[in-house]
């Protein structure tokens, strides 16, 4: 597992993106749609993903995996997904959380 973003989940894209490019000078990396958009945080390759189609869940890590299929199948067993694999446009995508209920997220790239 590879920490790749730090998943944000926002009322408002388009002022959260105001905050974060304008207020405190992060540069935009690539947006999807109308809901989503990664910026680059200064001095690291993690980058923070600001969304809004993830309503009701709080922020977390999101993990690069090499298989979300392949991961879920070995731990559903001993980890509380509230999110099984779905699609994404690179790839697959799921959430499970720790012992304290903090989200974890994973995805992999299997459609790039």
């Amino acid at each position: 597992m590879k920490l790749v973003f730090m998943d944000y989940p926002v009322e408002n894209l388009k002022e959260s993106l105001a905050f974060y490019r304008d207020v405190l000078g992060f540069e935009e990396a690539w947006r999807e749609g109308d809901h989503t958009v990664a910026l680059k945080m200064p001095g690291s390759e993690v980058q923070l993903m600001i969304e809004n189609d993830e309503e009701g869940l709080t922020p977390g890590a999101v993990f690069l995996v090499d298989s979300v299929d392949q991961y879920f199948e070995e731990n559903k067993d001993r980890l509380k997904f509230i999110k099984e694999p779905i699609d994404i446009p690179p790839g697959r995508y799921a959430i499970f959380q720790d012992n304290s209920g903090n989200l974890l997220r994973i995805l992999d790239f299997s459609k790039e």
